[in-house]
């Protein structure tokens, strides 16, 4: 997958991660396209780690989307944790 194609799986997978985790946070487009693109990168690795096998095959893989939304659900709630302690 070329990066182009990370950052549409990046972007989306965000996207997705925020619609399920409803809430305001202090980040805009960029800030989703970052977070989705390092969720997938962690659910990739996540997922090669914890199963042992290759969760990112390509860009219309399932096993890819989940790992990249569950990877993004992830870095969602530790920016919401170290971003919420900041403003309290």
């Amino acid at each position: 997958m070329g990066i182009i194609g990370w950052v549409v799986l990046g972007l989306l997978a965000g996207i997705i991660a925020k619609m399920l985790m409803p809430g305001r946070d202090p980040g805009g487009f960029i800030l989703t396209i970052l977070i989705g693109i390092a969720g997938a990168l962690l659910g990739g690795w996540l997922g090669k780690v914890i199963f042992g096998v290759d969760s990112v095959d390509g860009f219309f893989q399932l096993s890819t989307w989940i790992a990249a939304i569950v990877g993004s659900l992830i870095l969602l709630i530790v920016y919401r944790l170290v971003v919420g302690r900041r403003h309290s």
